[in-house]
């Protein structure tokens, strides 16, 4: 009890800011890698420096010197084997622009409208028909690199124009279409691949992609599965799906506006159920 007193004591207002602001850091981290394999990256680290005090503890002499030679080289081997999810966590920390700006508030209001409708009306026609389609909408984080792996389009959002580029047997349906403001920069683009579990086994390329480019950055990404028609709704690598027009035009809409977002990050997060995992994909 003294000691705590003591501590308390020793407290003022920049060392409570210092214990603040470490505690959002490593809560923005454990946030960015929650659902990602560097969840088993922070166990095994865990039960490395277990391993490493219960040596010391012990006097191990050949244990611990072991292990302290190991470390160097271990955490060599972390920042390349784990390199996506470094680099996830480094480009959200660096992603402040996003708090004084939002790209697609830029667009006026009717704009925005007829370019969700426009997804929405697609993506319907193209679930009903069973055509598989992938939509990835780039907001704050640039998505140019992926672009330039397409061919360049540079046309309106319309649904014709996306019924068109997703008909099967034409050149660009089996790859991403990515969409910037409210115009179709490119098509075909080869997009990312998510190393991560997927929330239906089932689930094939198409869908482990639209998890892959939102996982890398801000993006949003809308896939129409080809075998069954379900239309999934992804962000921040989370997959919602059995969305239909109404539920896709609202989630896509609480996109353009900062104070609903929190809502739509909370829908995201639920679960799929368990008709959901029994359909396939």
């Amino acid at each position: 009890m003294p000691d705590f007193l003591w501590f308390l004591s020793r407290l003022d207002f920049l060392s409570v800011l210092d214990i603040a602001l470490v505690t959002v850091l490593f809560y923005g981290v454990l946030v960015s890698i929650q659902g990602t394999r560097a969840v088993q990256l922070i166990w095994g680290v865990v039960l490395l420096v277990l391993a490493i005090l219960i040596s010391n503890l012990l006097q191990l002499t050949a244990l611990s010197w072991l292990f302290k030679s190991m470390v160097p080289a271990l955490f060599l081997a972390i920042v390349v084997i784990f390199q996506p999810e470094v680099r996830r966590v480094l480009e959200r920390l660096g992603r402040t622009g996003e708090l004084f700006n939002r790209p697609w508030s830029a667009l006026p209001a009717q704009r925005v409208n007829r370019m969700v409708d426009a997804i929405v009306q697609a993506c319907g026609l193209l679930a009903e028909r069973r055509r598989g389609a992938l939509i990835v909408l780039e907001r704050n984080t640039g998505l140019q690199d992926y672009v330039d792996t397409g061919v360049e389009i540079d046309g309106l959002v319309t649904a014709q124009a996306l019924l068109t580029i997703f008909t099967p047997e034409t050149p660009l349906h089996d790859r991403a279409s990515i969409i910037r403001g409210d115009r179709i920069a490119a098509a075909g683009c080869v997009l990312p691949l998510s190393e991560n579990p997927l929330p239906d086994p089932l689930l094939g390329t198409r869908h482990r992609a639209a998890i892959g480019i939102t996982e890398e950055g801000d993006a949003v990404s809308v896939v129409v599965s080809e075998e069954t028609g379900i239309i999934s709704l992804v962000k921040d690598g989370r997959m919602v799906r059995n969305m239909d027009a109404v539920k896709l035009k609202k989630a896509l809409l609480l996109l353009y506006k900062p104070a609903a977002e929190p809502n739509l990050s909370s829908w995201l997060k639920k679960p799929v159920s368990a008709e959901q995992k029994d359909s396939r994909c």
